[in-house]
C-alpha cells in the first residue's frame, strides 16, 4: 500500500526536549494507535502531525507534500480532540455544518453533508439535537462526524474516550472501528490505554520516555494472542516509566 503520512526525524523542544527524532510511516487506509507513558509527548506529536503546532526539527509529509504550521495546505486533515467542542447553542447538525462553511459549499450542501456524516456517525434522528440534550458519547460521536465531514486524507484523534465511563468507552471503540472500516480513511489515535489501542489498532507505535522516539512499531494483525500484546507492552511501558524516573533523579 501507498504511504499516506511519514514523520521524519522530528523533535520539539519547550524549556527540555519532548520528542527526539521521531520517524514512522503510516499507510493508506492504516488505523495506528499512538501509545507511550504519560507526558511522553504523544498530544504534541499528534499537533505537529496535524499542522497546528511547529516542530523545532524534522518534517511531516502528508501524500509527500510537508506539513507546516498555521499555513494552508492542499490535504484536508480532521481532528477529534479529547473534549467534544461543540458550541451549545448549535444542533449536532448545525455544529457539523459550520465547519464546512469555509470550504465554499452552499448552506444545503453543507446541511446534506452534515446529516450524512451525523448517520454515520450513528446519530440518525438525533441531527437536531442540542449538545446538552445528548449523552457523552453521542456528543462525541458528533465531534467525530464533524471531523468527518471535511473528507480528511488523514484523521487525528487525540483520546477522544478518555472522559466517557467504561460502558461507553467500549461502545465507541467499536464505533470508531466501524466508521474506520466504512470509509477507509487514515486513523491515528492517541490513548493512554494499551487495552484500548489493541482493541481498535491495526499498528501500534509505542513511544519511549521522555525525550520520545519510536521504540517499537508492532502490527496488530492477531499473530501474537491479545492477552500477551497486552502483558508485552505493559512491560514496555513499565520500563520507559523506571528509565524516566531514573533520569529525574
Amino acid at each position: 500500500m501507498a504511504v499516506k503520512l511519514a514523520v521524519e526525524g522530528v523533535g520539539k523542544d519547550f524549556l527540555i526536549p519532548v520528542l527526539d527524532r521521531v520517524s514512522f510511516t503510516v499507510e493508506a487506509g492504516e488505523f495506528l494507535c499512538l501509545l507511550g507513558p504519560n507526558g511522553c509527548g504523544k498530544t504534541t506529536l499528534l499537533r505537529i502531525i496535524g499542522g497546528l503546532e511547529p516542530a523545532t526539527r524534522g518534517r511531516v509529509l502528508l501524500d509527500g507534500q510537508p506539513v507546516v504550521a498555521d499555513r494552508r495546505h492542499d490535504r484536508k486533515v480532521g481532528v477529534v480532540f479529547q473534549e467534544d467542542r461543540l458550541l451549545p447553542w448549535l444542533s449536532l447538525r448545525q455544529n457539523v455544518a459550520l465547519v464546512l462553511k469555509p470550504l465554499g459549499l452552499s448552506a444545503r450542501e453543507r446541511e446534506a453533508a452534515a446529516t450524512r456524516h451525523l448517520r454515520v456517525a450513528g446519530l440518525a434522528g438525533f441531527e437536531d439535537y442540542y449538545p446538552s440534550r445528548v449523552s457523552g458519547g453521542m456528543r462525541q460521536r458528533a465531534a467525530i462526524a464533524r471531523a468527518l465531514s471535511v473528507e480528511p486524507d488523514v484523521l487525528l484523534m487525540d483520546e477522544p474516550f478518555g472522559a466517557l465511563d467504561a460502558q461507553n468507552r467500549r461502545i465507541m471503540q467499536n464505533e470508531v472501528r466501524r466508521i474506520w472500516r466504512e470509509t477507509g480513511r487514515t486513523i491515528l489515535f492517541v490513548t493512554h490505554s494499551i487495552e484500548e489501542a489493541v482493541a481498535i489498532g491495526t499498528t501500534l507505535a509505542m513511544l519511549s520516555a521522555r525525550p520520545a522516539r519510536i521504540r517499537e512499531m508492532i502490527k496488530n494483525d492477531g499473530r501474537v494472542e491479545r492477552a500477551k500484546l497486552i502483558d508485552d507492552l505493559n512491560t514496555l511501558i513499565m520500563e520507559e516509566v523506571e528509565r524516566q524516573q531514573g533520569g529525574a533523579k
